[in-house]
């Protein structure tokens, strides 16, 4: 029998630091789905946020990023359908985004899949066996490091056979975009 777990991942809002709120055309999709889990890689700046995603999920895994005065760990680990998971900012490796000093911290942290942000670009890569997950900012607001500036997030379906679907949405001129890539990956023993 296999088990499915949809999982929501955000990150860098900077909601009413540098955007008012979410695109709508995302948040009709947030409300629309049954997720799992959601994550949110830090940077959500207010509060509210925080609430929001709170309500999307029963089980939330959220960290601080760098512009964040919430009192929220650094980083969490947890465990789906027998993959470990961890989650941290970013700002931990320099330059921002580099798979090889990520790939380090994932090792670190013993987890095969590392959900990440700070860079305010999406990607989705595996590196020396660990999948690397960042799904840019939700928002699409400008970071310090530059950034897509196109809204972002991705969502992930994990399997207990190993398959994981990753389906980044991107908002651009006022559309939805979304593309799937397909990855097998070992349960930890």
């Amino acid at each position: 029998m296999t088990f499915k777990r949809l999982v929501l991942v955000l990150s860098d809002s900077h909601i009413r630091e540098r955007a008012e709120w979410f695109p709508v055309e995302f948040t009709n999709i947030f409300q629309s789905r049954a997720y799992d889990i959601a994550i949110h890689a830090g940077d959500l700046v207010d509060p509210e946020v925080l609430d929001f995603v709170k309500s999307l999920s029963k089980k939330v895994y959220v960290v601080q990023g760098n512009m964040d005065y919430l009192n929220l760990p650094e980083q969490e680990v947890f465990e789906v359908l027998g993959f470990r998971v961890g989650v941290v900012h970013g700002d931990q490796v320099r330059p921002r985004g580099n798979v090889q000093a990520l790939t380090i911290l994932a090792k670190s942290m013993n987890v095969s899949i590392l959900i990440s942000g700070h860079t305010h670009t999406p990607f989705i890569t595996a590196h020396s066996g660990i999948l690397h997950v960042n799904p840019g900012s939700v928002t699409g607001v400008w970071g310090g490091g530059g950034g897509s500036l196109a809204p972002s997030f991705i969502e992930l379906e994990i399997q207990s056979t190993g398959e994981i679907s990753a389906t980044l949405y991107e908002l651009k001129r006022g559309r939805v975009e979304t593309s799937t890539q397909r990855l097998i990956l070992y349960p930890q023993p």
